[in-house]
């Protein structure tokens, strides 16, 4: 039973990663770092896209962004370690 928490643990952590690396790509092509023209960057920036945006657009239909910034990375993220914080109640 620990190896199965162990595992969702796992998942959660490499997908909180998963959000930290797209919001520093969105943040490297705002700044003009990254440029969306060349063909390896805009698969990074999809493949990154197609990951993220099925748990975060629910939860931006519900948080307007604040000063022109998007805080659902943040709300995700925290719900993430909430989820982890349960997995270790449940299965340890």
């Amino acid at each position: 039973m620990p190896f199965i928490g162990q595992l969702l643990l796992l998942a959660l952590q490499l997908y909180t990663f998963i959000i930290i690396a797209q919001v520093i790509i969105s943040w490297l092509v705002a700044f003009g770092v990254l440029n969306t023209s060349n063909p390896q960057a805009t698969r990074l920036i999809k493949l990154l896209g197609r990951l993220v945006d099925p748990v975060m657009e629910p939860v931006r239909r519900f948080v307007p962004t604040i000063g022109g910034i998007d805080i659902t990375p943040i709300i995700v993220i925290f719900g993430i370690t909430l989820l982890e914080r349960v997995i270790v109640i449940i299965f340890f």
